[in-house]
């Protein structure tokens, strides 16, 4: 599969939503997407491409904004995709993937963890690999290192 593959399928779709179908060396391609379009974009590579297995999700913080980006795959192709969208670092946050591929359960649970990117309508958005209350983003540009008595994590008593 390339690109223009990709390309029709996807368009008539999504229209403008759809920013651009690029070349991605050893993938099928790079869809970069509006991130109000996830909900309409998932199911159509899920369904219409044929990529049915969620392998990754991860965040990047390039300061000014954050980018979401999915890692697909096909058995049919044999190939991976990848999907991404920017989000503003002031309301980073986009539509959850868990409901089209529910392998997007922990690896958003750790995007959400580590960057600090909110996934509407997750059904379980809780810490993962960090204790309860705690508030920093350690994948963050902004994050600073802590002497550890200068932390206060604040932990919830049940």
């Amino acid at each position: 599969m390339q690109p223009d593959d990709v390309s029709r399928v996807l368009a008539p779709a999504l229209g403008p939503k759809l920013l651009a179908v690029e070349p991605f060396a050893g993938m099928a391609g790079r869809v970069r997407f509006e991130r109000g379009a996830a909900l309409e974009l998932f199911p159509r590579v899920r369904d219409d491409l044929g990529f049915r297995h969620l392998s990754m999700v991860g965040g990047i913080d390039w300061v000014d904004h954050r980018e979401v980006f999915y890692v697909v795959w096909s058995d049919a192709a044999h190939q991976y995709l990848l999907l991404s969208t920017d989000v503003p670092a002031d309301n980073p946050r986009v539509e959850t993937a868990s409901g089209v591929w529910p392998s997007a359960n922990w690896h958003e649970r750790e995007t959400w963890e580590l960057v600090g990117i909110e996934f509407d309508n997750h059904p379980d958005l809780r810490h993962l690999l960090t204790p309860d209350g705690y508030e920093f983003r350690p994948l963050l540009r902004s994050f600073k290192l802590h002497e550890p008595e200068e932390l206060e994590v604040k932990t919830r008593h049940v």
